[in-house]
């Protein structure tokens, strides 16, 4: 009979251990387990987001669009707001080849009307624009010559501007894969030379080896 009591409470002792011991563990992970806000959320959300797509995010793919069309290389590094800048850009040279082109035009007719003038024919003088008939033949093969020099550069800065917004985007697809973690410190430290006693300035770049891993080797 002492044996059947003695059993019973050994069983009632160790359920009562166990309940105990899974709550002072659920107890405990509440306390580990901090609350995080909404904003915290936001932010590992948008980091994990960040890293995913540095992951697929490849710097030649910036150039052959930025290559293709202009701005899309930009829009894939994820720096929308470069995207005025390059359309600014590309519009100046653009504006000015098509002002440009229109008056090479009028002044080569002009020119060309006055010319023939001169051998009898005047039958193109009518038609020069307005803005050109009080000019004379010297002059109008001065702004002929001018214009079409102007629609040339305006042609080379488009040329020079679309480069430009390529390297662009080059440049900083490469470096978003730039490592600017604590493992890169510089410091400039002021010195004195001795020999000659002037003040002079030292930089030093320290870079951190990152810690590395055991390797696992499978027995």
């Amino acid at each position: 009979m002492l044996k059947k009591i003695l059993f019973v409470f050994l069983v009632i002792l160790s359920g009562s251990v166990g309940t105990f011991a899974q709550t002072a563990t659920d107890t405990s992970v509440a306390n580990v387990q901090p609350m995080l806000s909404p904003k915290e959320l936001a932010k590992i959300k948008k980091q994990l987001k960040d890293s995913s797509w540095l992951a697929t995010h490849i710097p030649q793919k910036a150039t052959r669009r930025s290559a293709l069309i202009p701005g899309w290389g930009q829009a894939y590094n994820r720096e929308y707001w470069k995207l005025p800048l390059v359309y600014g850009v590309l519009a100046i040279p653009a504006v000015t080849y098509f002002y440009n082109t229109s008056f090479y035009k009028k002044t080569k007719f002009a020119y060309e009307a006055r010319f023939k003038e001169q051998t009898g024919d005047s039958s193109d003088v009518a038609a020069i624009d307005p803005e050109l008939r009080g000019l004379s033949i010297a002059s109008l093969q001065n702004y002929r010559n001018a214009f079409r020099r102007d629609r040339d550069y305006s042609i080379l800065w488009f040329i020079l501007a679309w480069g430009l917004q390529v390297v662009d985007a080059t440049v900083f697809g490469h470096l978003r894969h730039f490592d600017v973690s604590n493992s890169l410190s510089m410091q400039i430290h002021p010195q004195l030379n001795p020999t000659t006693r002037t003040p002079a300035l030292t930089l030093s770049f320290n870079i951190k080896e990152k810690s590395k891993k055991p390797l696992a080797i499978a027995r």
